[in-house]
């Protein structure tokens, strides 16, 4: 049900790659990618920095609140967040958010751009060095699968490299408690992805579940090493739903759970209208920053 991509596939065969690729964006929205090129020691770097930020008091952690800042950086505590918006429920995680890294005199932060701020960080030793430069390796990766869509599209190679030159990607450290058996707990509810991919890596422990169009919620296996990727709705609305975005949620894990997303967002200012071939338009023309927006409201209690 989800496929497992190895990624040399695309320098060796680009057109069997981009074929297998574009079924599995049409069809479950979500596949594996292996042969990646992202070092394993620089992810092992990023979970166990990840660890010592979440081991730290509430605290320390609440300095960074995500709450005291407009550019969706910084500490998300438990309780905080809804994705489920039809239910209601309150997610059961803890997360920390970071983006573009960007000086506090760069021209759109002093102009006050929407998503433009600085980072906030930990004094944690070596964490700040760690997550920007897994940060600058995801985004390639990234980038280079936009390479692999535009072909399986019929659109130009470089077609989406201009759309991701500034994005509004984040990197967000995800760590889950241990259920508790109460009803109705949840990790995160159930929900699709903003951006245009998602690039996740995951300790192993079970509880991501996806949910395919007409189909029950199924497992996704873990692959050691492995990306977890999926379509966002920002893609799925680019390429008039040719693509899919799947529903996705993660169940209270046994254990403590730990994982790393890499949410890839275009540029603010690029054009999300339909894509050249894919027919008439099913949505109006946004732009990136735009549509983030609209989609960050919902997400987070009202309540704090």
């Amino acid at each position: 049900m989800i496929p497992v991509l190895d990624w040399r596939g695309f320098a060796a065969d680009p057109d069997a790659f981009a074929a297998d690729l574009g079924a599995a964006c049409r069809g479950p929205g979500f596949f594996l990618l292996t042969g990646h090129g992202v070092a394993p020691d620089l992810t092992a770097r990023v979970f166990a920095q990840g660890a010592a930020f979440f081991a730290q008091g509430t605290g320390a952690k609440a300095s960074l609140s995500i709450l005291k800042n407009p550019h969706n950086r910084g500490w998300a505590a438990e309780g905080s967040e809804r994705l489920d918006e039809t239910s209601g429920q309150i997610d059961r995680k803890e997360a920390f958010n970071i983006g573009l890294d960007l000086p506090a005199d760069d021209p759109r932060v002093r102009a006050g751009e929407a998503f433009r701020g600085v980072n906030v960080w930990p004094d944690l030793p070596g964490f700040r060095d760690t997550m920007l430069d897994y940060y600058d390796a995801v985004w390639r990766l990234g980038v280079a699968l936009h390479a692999a869509f535009a072909r399986d599209l019929g659109l130009p190679p470089g077609f989406f490299d201009d759309k991701f030159a500034a994005p509004l990607a984040t990197l967000r450290l995800l760590s889950y408690p241990p259920g508790t058996g109460a009803a109705g707990e949840i990790g995160a509810g159930a929900h699709t992805d903003y951006g245009s991919v998602t690039l996740l890596l995951t300790d192993g422990e079970a509880g991501l579940q996806v949910r395919p169009r007409g189909g029950d919620w199924t497992d996704v296996p873990h692959v050691p090493g492995a990306f977890v990727v999926n379509i966002g709705d920002c893609l799925m609305r680019w390429t008039n739903d040719i693509y899919v975005s799947t529903p996705h949620r993660v169940l209270p894990p046994k254990r403590a759970r730990q994982s790393v997303a890499f949410f890839l967002d275009p540029d603010p200012d690029a054009v999300i209208a339909a894509l050249p071939g894919t027919g008439a338009a099913k949505y109006p023309t946004v732009t990136g920053a735009e549509y983030l927006r609209s989609r960050l409201e919902a997400t987070y209690a009202k309540d704090g």
